[in-house]
């Protein structure tokens, strides 16, 4: 792999990674709470500490597999951890501008149209059909929010 491919796919699993985690902790988070605090401080918590832990595990992923040089492995753990904390930080946009609810929603639709545009690049870049790599990508977010969403249901009512 190329050092310029280590940095792509850095960037790929953070940006992948991070709206994901983020948007789905902002969904459970606000469902099971409904606090704008509580949000608040999910994303800055998952910006910080799951950008490190990600790169970290990047990090000895790439050493993990031998054969690749240190600024190779480098280039992975600093475009993850880069790439994870932009893409987190970004949520928190809308939760200081606007209405919590309104937040979250802005923030789904914000995340999943990231997801889609970078899932149109993966497939044109590998010669694959689009159309597919799209609705896969985003059908696997969408299960993933709805799993959020319930899960915080869930912990609201059996904690709260």
């Amino acid at each position: 792999m190329k050092f310029k491919d280590h940095i792509r796919s850095g960037i790929g699993f953070g940006l992948t990674s991070s709206i994901i985690t983020t948007i789905g902790l902002m969904v459970g988070l606000f469902s099971g709470t409904n606090l704008r605090i509580a949000v608040i401080g999910g994303v800055i918590t998952i910006a910080i500490v799951d950008a490190l832990s990600d790169a970290f595990a990047m990090h000895i992923s790439q050493e993990s597999t031998g054969g690749e040089s240190t600024r190779d492995i480098w280039a992975s753990t600093f475009s993850t951890l880069g790439a994870k904390f932009f893409f987190a930080i970004i949520f928190l946009i809308p939760v200081l501008l606007l209405d919590l609810q309104t937040a979250i929603i802005v923030s789904i639709i914000f995340g999943l149209l990231l997801i889609a545009v970078f899932s149109f690049w993966i497939a044109k870049s590998q010669n694959e059909n689009p159309v597919k790599v799209v609705a896969e990508h985003l059908f696997i977010a969408i299960v993933v929010l709805i799993l959020a969403y319930f899960a915080g249901v869930w912990i609201a009512s059996v904690f709260g």
